[in-house]
């Protein structure tokens, strides 16, 4: 009789395997693998006669699929570029309010009270849709094509009313038109401006609203009615104070980077800009100027040639005006007449807002002889170079001028300026 324990003698058992038995099962294991690594090389064998463009297609599928579980979750930052595709300044949107709640008919239940009379509650209302202007939103890509407010809650026994559906706030950039069909019913061109764009319809009767001395027990109630729904066209146009305005490749972008911290695109070809820039030029005593780089303006563009009127909407919320114009040109004066005359068969009266012309790129051999004949034409006029800095420190001081005179000018008439 062993008193060993069973685990024990599982293991002695098996240390007591005979040598020659241990041998013949290590040589079938060796035999085994033999074998695998022979099939494992005729599969290598048969893998080589496949065609050539196979296995890279195979591989770069599976270089795709691996790289796509690596990725790290969140959204990247788009670049400059990218963020170009995004800028949309129309919107087409339709609004319903929230539907309000249904009344309810119920009657008073209570021990010892045979006739507790009615107490069915009134339904909430619901919710308002309203448009807000921020001033961090820059454009409408964020708006959605369709906003339903919230419902109101029905009613409830012992006249207790239904709870009204919460506000829905649709936030859209400042310098927003809301247009209904071909009528503006509203401007929200400063920031906290807001506009009930689609009401909310009104809660429902319990049978207690309808309790008379004719009638002691009524059994009627009301369901709550469906939301306003309108449909909407939202349009943008920047609101800055200054605005850059003259022909593509004329150096708009690149005076916009080094006069304030905007970071529009900036390349030598034309039309580098897609979409206006607002950059934001700081003063002593916490004086801002708005400054919006308003892409290229072509000839015939009240035309609406190419994306001319696209361009020039933007122009409209500008108080004064810098012409940019490129001195590096034989005749620059002409660039001047001809962006006037875009403005005025634009809008009457446009080019004549205060304004100012900036001769960029004074820092080219050829533009420095041009300067006498554009002055010749022009009077005075602000030559300067956007990329080695030259004569910046005159247009911000004409800049504040400018500015200056437009808060008095607002003040005088009794309205509030712009401020950023």
């Amino acid at each position: 009789m062993s008193f060993w324990p069973s685990c024990c003698r599982r293991t002695c058992v098996g240390a007591m395997i005979p040598v020659r038995l241990f041998s013949a099962s290590a040589q079938t294991l060796l035999e085994g693998l033999a074998q695998w690594t022979l099939s494992a090389q005729a599969s290598l064998r048969s893998c080589r006669l496949l065609p050539q463009q196979a296995s890279p297609r195979m591989l770069s599928v599976g270089c795709v699929d691996h790289t796509k579980h690596q990725e790290t979750p969140g959204k990247k930052p788009l670049s400059e570029k990218k963020l170009k595709r995004y800028f949309v300044d129309h919107r087409r949107v339709l609004v319903r309010g929230g539907n309000g709640g249904s009344g309810v008919s119920c009657f008073h239940s209570e021990p010892r009270k045979e006739f507790g009379g009615p107490d069915g509650g009134d339904g909430g209302n619901g919710g308002h849709v309203i448009l807000r202007a921020d001033q961090q939103v820059k454009s409408l890509s964020s708006v959605l094509s369709q906003y339903q407010g919230f419902s109101g809650e029905d009613g409830g026994r012992k006249n207790c009313f239904g709870r009204s559906g919460a506000m829905l706030f649709v936030r859209v950039p400042v310098g927003t038109l809301v247009k209904e069909g071909s009528e503006v019913v509203a401007d929200l061109s400063q920031r906290g401006q807001e506009y009930i764009a689609a009401l909310g319809g009104a809660g429902g009767k319990g049978n207690r609203f309808f309790l008379a001395n004719d009638n002691r027990a009524p059994v009627t109630c009301t369901p709550g009615e469906p939301g306003q729904e309108r449909v909407l066209h939202l349009e943008l146009k920047t609101v800055a104070h200054a605005g850059m305005v003259g022909f593509p490749n004329a150096g708009k972008s690149s005076l916009l980077r080094a006069i304030s911290n905007a970071k529009p695109a900036v390349a030598s070809y034309p039309f580098t800009t897609l979409k206006p820039h607002v950059g934001i030029v700081h003063y002593e005593g916490h004086q801002q100027v708005a400054v919006a780089d308003i892409p290229g303006i072509i000839r015939g563009a009240h035309q609406d040639k190419g994306l001319g009127l696209s361009f020039l909407r933007h122009i409209e919320r500008c108080r004064f005006l810098l012409f940019i114009v490129d001195l590096s040109l034989p005749e620059p004066w002409t660039q001047v007449e001809d962006l006037k005359y875009e403005l005025e068969k634009y809008e009457e009266g446009l080019s004549e807002r205060p304004h100012v012309v900036v001769a960029n790129k004074i820092d080219l051999p050829q533009a420095r002889a041009h300067l006498p004949q554009l002055q010749d034409h022009l009077g005075q006029v602000i030559a300067l170079s956007a990329v080695t800095g030259e004569n910046l420190e005159q247009l911000l001081l004409h800049l504040q001028v400018l500015h200056r005179a437009y808060v008095e000018a607002e003040l005088k008439r009794g309205s509030q300026p712009l401020r950023w």
